[in-house]
């Protein structure tokens, strides 16, 4: 496998990465003058016709790292693009940060998400728009009832690759492909490089260098991070507090949408403006909900973890994991919303006194110790290490010993990837000898959000 340099490439302007006069007049117009490191490293070969995988956490800047050499390519003559992405919410900010660019080259654009009439959809058809972004589970909805082809799209992006692998949607994807020319630029982008996205760059792209510009589980730099013991039923109580001690817009996680629901629901009661963004929301409401939270309408935005990778807000002061979530991974991308464009940001998470494998999960994705704190509401809670494994007690004033409760699941795996950085290449027989691309595999449920 060739390799080529990652993280401590410096970005130099935008000019020296091969991009075109008209583009970078938009750029320096809208104050955008310096890539960053996925940028830095992606456009120079994707504008080269590449395929490439690149593996960076949210916040990143791959939008444009894949968005300006498509709109490039596309400038230069009569080519098509398709972006395939996990969730509504993300392909509506894809749209949005490519959209300026798009109207001044004159390339239309259009998105095809559930939610939407698709009435209003082939009217967008009917325009001849060139680039296409999409979720799976609607434009295959398109491809059966043959209201969109894919022919002439010769420029495939895969954004959030490992997001839409764990939401069961290889299937889709696998359907997906065999509309796709075989002959095409495919670019795919992922926070972590696990064993089924070397599966699908080995049997669906033509020997793609592989850009790391972090390794899986890396936080953000200037994000300090916080981590709260606290009793289920102090939870409440002490979100409240939080948000009042800090200023500025702040992001909640909840594990479910229950959770969301009721969260809003109390923050709402206590007189702060709170709204919700789930998967029992309609697409009219996450919209309305996140229009509202970059606007300042609503202080606190509460979510489950289907935007963690969705939201694109800029100037989150602090985000709270008021559940910590189910996949250790999804830590680094919910902490990933505060801390952007090399601004300063804070996350604080609570955790109950039987979570301390979960704890224990995320510390070993980040190589790094979560920095306790006890806050002056609650009672003083610790953890400590007991004979092989980690364990916490209640410390309590007065007579008596703090009793300690049990773990009370034994311990997870570490879904922690292998780590390692550098370009790669992918090497297979040829684009010929891959498996028929409209095999299914690998697709799971879907996991509801």
């Amino acid at each position: 496998m060739n390799t080529e340099e990652s993280t401590s490439v410096q970005p130099s302007g935008f000019e020296d990465l091969g991009v075109s006069p008209a583009l970078l007049k938009i750029l320096t117009v809208r104050g955008i003058t310096k890539p960053t490191p996925i940028q830095h490293q992606a456009i120079p070969l994707a504008n080269k016709g590449k395929d490439l995988i690149g593996i960076a956490q949210t916040g990143t800047g791959k939008t444009f790292a894949f968005g300006l050499p498509m709109l490039q390519q596309l400038a230069a003559g009569k080519k098509r693009g398709l972006i395939i992405l996990p969730t509504r919410e993300l392909a509506y900010q894809v749209e949005e940060a490519l959209l300026p660019y798009a109207t001044v080259l004159g390339i239309k654009t259009a998105v095809f998400v559930g939610g939407v009439p698709k009435g209003l959809q082939l009217r967008m058809i009917r325009n001849n728009p060139r680039i296409l972004i999409a979720t799976p589970g609607r434009l295959n909805d398109h491809l059966e009832s043959k209201s969109v082809s894919l022919k002439e799209v010769e420029v495939l992006v895969l954004d959030e690759a490992d997001r839409m692998l764990d939401m069961g949607f290889k299937p889709q994807i696998n359907r997906i492909l065999a509309h796709v020319p075989r002959k095409r630029q495919t670019m795919l982008f992922s926070a972590t490089m696990a064993q089924d996205i070397i599966k699908l760059a080995t049997a669906e792209m033509d020997m793609p260098l592989r850009i790391e510009v972090a390794r899986a589980g890396t936080t953000a730099a200037k994000v300090e991070q916080e981590l709260i013991i606290v009793r289920q039923q102090d939870k409440s109580a002490l979100l409240e507090t939080l948000i009042k001690e800090q200023e500025g817009q702040i992001l909640v996680f909840t594990r479910t949408k229950h959770g969301a629901k009721k969260v809003t629901h109390t923050l709402n009661l206590a007189r702060i403006r709170a709204a919700e963004i789930h998967g029992n929301r309609s697409l009219p409401q996450r919209r309305a909900a996140l229009e509202g939270f970059k606007r300042g309408t609503y202080r606190v935005l509460v979510a489950t973890d289907i935007a963690s990778r969705g939201i694109d807000v800029t100037g989150i002061a602090l985000v709270i994991n008021h559940d910590l979530p189910d996949d250790p991974s999804d830590y680094v991308h919910r902490i990933g919303r505060t801390g952007r464009a090399e601004k300063e940001g804070k996350a604080i998470s609570l955790a109950t006194p039987t979570q301390a494998g979960s704890i224990r999960d995320i510390e070993r994705l980040i190589s790094t110790s979560l920095q306790r704190r006890e806050h002056k509401s609650l009672p003083s809670i610790s953890m400590e290490r007991t004979g092989g494994g980690s364990s916490f007690q209640r410390r309590r004033t007065g007579g008596g010993g703090g009793r300690k409760p049990s773990n009370g699941r034994g311990p997870r795996a570490s879904s922690a990837p292998s780590g390692g950085g550098g370009a790669r290449r992918f090497s297979k027989p040829g684009r010929g000898s891959s498996a028929p691309r409209g095999s299914s595999g690998g697709g799971g449920g879907r996991r509801k959000r």
